[in-house]
């Protein structure tokens, strides 16, 4: 198996070439992370077995949330926790986009902290509204909420995923309401509400940012 720290010693320098003046301090970070990853240049600590007693020095791993040799184990422990957490209802998967509109895409790389922040609240707030409105459920739901910032192909493509049970809680009554599936199967929400909602919260609040919207931008968003 290829390891991550050779392929970027083969192709740094001319990633580096031709991006340079397109990253940040935070690619650097990441760059310099992974190279050293579980390497003779990262930390050693000495383990020993329990059976036999036999000592080796292993290199520490880096950690870093973009290290695919750190994360992959870091993700599943991550998914066992969720899982013990489910509650007695369904679950239903948002994906919440705004960068469908091209033209969105330059100012949320050039305001990453700011718009991801924001793609990431009016997604909580669009879902909590239709909670609250929707007759069977009435109340406040939960969610798990994962940012992307890119596609499988590694194109630039925030969005936001979140799992949702068809429950929440009602405080005020203090009861806990289910939604039940259709028959026919169904959905948690209307999609094409859920876009509207959430592209009028999401354009508000990059203007209460002070941040110019494009000239131009599609009418309809999409959220799955």
């Amino acid at each position: 198996m290829i390891r991550l720290d050779a392929v970027i010693d083969s192709f740094e320098a001319d990633f580096l070439a031709q991006y340079r003046d397109r990253l940040t301090s935070a690619h650097y970070r990441a760059l310099a992370a992974m190279k050293r990853c579980r390497t003779e240049a990262s930390p050693m600590m000495q383990v020993q077995c329990t059976g036999c007693a036999q000592q080796k020095r292993v290199p520490h791993s880096c950690g870093h949330r973009h290290c695919p040799h750190c994360q992959h184990h870091e993700s599943q422990q991550w998914m066992e926790r969720q899982l013990k957490k489910q509650v007695p209802a369904e679950y239903f998967l948002f994906t919440f986009t705004f960068t469908v509109p091209a033209e969105f895409r330059p100012l949320a790389f050039a305001h990453q902290r700011l718009l991801y922040d924001g793609l990431m609240r009016c997604a909580w707030e669009t879902v909590q509204t239709f909670s609250h409105n929707d007759k069977q459920l009435q109340g406040t739901p939960g969610t798990i909420a994962v940012l992307h910032t890119h596609t499988r192909k590694l194109d630039y493509h925030p969005h936001v995923h979140l799992v949702m049970p068809a429950a929440t809680v009602n405080s005020e009554k203090k009861q806990w309401r289910t939604k039940r599936r259709r028959a026919k199967g169904g959905y948690l929400f209307n999609h094409k509400a859920l876009a509207k909602v959430f592209r009028a919260k999401l354009l508000s609040a990059i203007k209460t940012a002070g941040l110019a919207l494009p000239d131009r931008y599609p009418k309809d968003w999409v959220v799955d």
